[in-house]
């Protein structure tokens, strides 16, 4: 056996080692709760504003003020988040223009196994505007079930940081109107008007 072989076969036996016993965690159900995971601090003043954090620190789930959170897992190099970006805009901005929903629904976005800089290219690419975040070592995405991309949890908050899961499913939300009106309905938002 060659220096490389016996290198490669090295690294093999240490991963597989590695990561024996580890494993994920269930993915969290509609009617259970979101676990409060920690994330990384927000990349600007205006993603920690739009998630109303007081300071630009990783922080709990817990801690986003909103009445109901919409988190995606999804992954830049995954053709279906790629494809599934501009309904997530276009969801975005229903909700952004929207008096009666603006800062009650917050957006966000966990990309499983990507670095700082791949999530950066990917919200440049499909001109995100919620925050994205970075779980380059999957600690999230195991903590969640190890979920397919893209996935999708809504859960609704309460007061005491608490909350309970109204959506978990993988795929695209394909009609953001009708997905809207579901959270709406789902969460009990009151609505103006």
């Amino acid at each position: 056996m060659d220096k490389t072989a016996k290198y490669t076969l090295t690294i093999i036996l240490f991963l597989a080692f590695s990561v024996q016993g580890i494993q994920a965690a269930e993915c969290p159900a509609t009617g259970g709760n979101f676990p409060d995971l920690t994330i990384a601090a927000p990349g600007t003043d205006i993603e920690r504003n739009y998630l109303g954090l007081k300071e630009k620190a990783p922080f709990k789930v817990s801690q986003i003020r909103a009445e109901v959170v919409i988190l995606e897992i999804f992954s830049m190099y995954c053709p279906y988040c790629q494809k599934e970006a501009p309904f997530i805009n276009e969801l975005y901005s229903m909700i952004d223009k929207r008096p009666d929903l603006k800062g009650k629904i917050k957006i966000l976005g966990i990309g499983a196994g990507n670095t700082s800089f791949e999530i950066n290219v990917f919200k440049n690419q499909y001109n995100i505007l919620f925050p994205l975040f970075s779980d380059e070592a999957y600690s999230f995405h195991k903590a969640v079930g190890e979920v397919r991309t893209p996935y999708f949890f809504v859960f609704k908050m309460n007061p005491d940081g608490s909350n309970k899961i109204i959506y978990s499913k993988v795929g695209s939300i394909q009609n953001p109107e009708q997905f809207l009106d579901l959270i709406i309905r789902e969460s009990g938002l009151k609505q103006e008007g």
